[in-house]
């Protein structure tokens, strides 16, 4: 078969995408997300179902802090769940919680729209506005506007890089890092396999909604840590080493990791466990 992007063919590339490929079984992959953040749920006092925006999912999950809040509030980290864009929800993303809220870190978890129902132009514009909504919110909700550290996983770090470029996004000097692990940054592979047959991208909506071509126009980011798991794919590697490397000529100061051992979904438990190598790192950009 004739290459359709770069040297793959199109079962190829679909392969490529195809972060299952790694990993035994995805099913239980994504169990433990939902087990562990049920766990959470019933652990935690939360402020569920804050909303930032009119529409169904517009929704944000908030943890505070266990413990006393500083003066000037507490850190927050906020993350924005994978799925490919259509699949997954908030409820399945808090599993990180207890880790961070035990060492006086609050926790929000951002819904958003899934396609095929919402375009990936207005998923996109969502996640931009929780984030403006929590910048805008932190004092309120006994938060540190200084110490807002944002993260995502897979079509996640798509749209915390995307809430971080752009001509709506909130300056990235307000967002004091980002973590962006396992993430797609140039969508035109994504527009040529199955993927895109719940988002419908043609070559225009693929290139504006790629944090990619967005680094040169878009503001000052903050420090960004790009991770991604030793057991994934070629394409997933080659997503990272080339957005990183176009983050550094657009001025950001990027750390990039391949977590050993780790694969496409097991990556994300990781975040706020400060034992391991990620969250190691999570905790040292956070306080820097």
């Amino acid at each position: 078969m004739a290459p359709v992007y770069r040297e793959y063919d199109h079962d190829e590339l679909a392969r490529e995408y195809s972060p299952s490929s790694c990993v035994e079984d995805i099913a239980v992959e994504l169990a433990a997300y939902t087990e562990r953040s049920k766990d959470a749920y019933e652990a935690l006092e939360v402020r569920r179902d804050l909303r930032y925006g009119p529409a169904e999912p517009e929704l944000v999950d908030f943890f505070p802090p266990r413990g006393p809040v500083p003066d000037g509030g507490a850190p927050l980290h906020v993350f924005v769940h994978g799925g490919y864009w259509q699949e997954l929800d908030k409820a399945d993303s808090v599993f990180a919680a207890p880790d961070f809220t035990a060492r006086g870190t609050a926790y929000a978890a951002v819904g958003y729209g899934l396609a095929p129902h919402w375009p990936l132009d207005a998923i996109v514009d969502q996640v931009r506005r929780s984030v403006h909504w929590l910048l805008d919110r932190a004092e309120e909700l006994g938060v540190d506007p200084g110490r807002v550290q944002l993260s995502g996983s897979s079509a996640g770090a798509h749209l915390a890089a995307m809430a971080l470029l752009g001509p709506a996004a909130p300056s990235g000097r307000r967002v004091a890092g980002a973590v962006l692990l396992s993430g797609v940054y140039d969508l035109e592979p994504i527009a040529l396999t199955y993927v895109n047959d719940a988002l419908g991208l043609d070559a225009a909506a693929a290139r504006r909604n790629s944090p990619l071509h967005l680094l040169a126009d878009g503001p000052a980011l903050p420090p960004l840590l790009l991770v991604r798991g030793e057991h994934e794919t070629a394409e997933f590697g080659r997503q990272q080493d080339v957005f990183a490397a176009a983050a550094r000529r657009a001025g950001a100061r990027v750390e990039t990791a391949v977590a050993a051992g780790r694969n496409h979904f097991d990556l994300p438990l990781d975040l706020g466990r400060t034992d391991t190598p990620l969250g190691a790192a999570v905790a040292a950009q956070s306080a820097a």
